[in-house]
């Protein structure tokens, strides 16, 4: 299948998958962060897909199994309502002090690009469009480095609150 036309069935179909992703994964972040995934990883195959039924049941067979990999990954400890309640009073600036652990991470972590891209889309909330375009590159590369950004902050901030 030639690149225009695998670029025009993902798109055609991309909100499908998106909302599959969403209701599998219960986060719209973690479900971009999939759909993007799954595109990457069929992109380097697409000489090999034959036709747009294959090309559809590859990417719903990709996505699920991405979102069930990305769920075992996860490992949250959920906290009754109540308790989390408590907690906050007993520690007013929580959210805050989480932030700043996130901040850190951001600065730490992440490469310069992946900081500026990150930071235009959640803080000045700019397209990934008008990213990629004012940083010379394809909205798809700015979309990776802003998907393995969040997934970068999402591990180190795992790994630091388990410490």
């Amino acid at each position: 299948m030639s690149e225009e036309n695998l670029i025009n069935v993902f798109t055609t179909l991309r909100n499908r998958f998106l909302s599959m992703a969403s209701y599998l994964l219960d986060n719209d972040s973690d479900a971009d962060d999939v759909l993007q995934e799954t595109f990457c990883r069929l992109w380097p195959r697409r000489d090999k897909i034959t036709s747009q039924q294959e090309a559809e049941a590859l990417t719903t067979t990709t996505l699920r199994n991405l979102c069930i990999d990305n769920l075992r990954k996860r490992k949250i400890s959920t906290i009754p309502i109540e308790e989390q309640h408590d907690r906050q009073e007993e520690s007013p600036d929580w959210s805050e002090e989480h932030f700043r652990e996130i901040e850190k991470i951001i600065e730490q972590e992440l490469t310069p690009l992946q900081n500026e891209i990150l930071h235009r889309k959640e803080y000045n909330n700019e397209t990934i469009e008008k990213i990629a375009k004012d940083l010379g590159m394809q909205a798809a590369a700015a979309r990776m480095q802003l998907s393995r950004a969040r997934k970068k902050i999402r591990e180190c901030y795992q790994r630091r609150i388990q410490e």
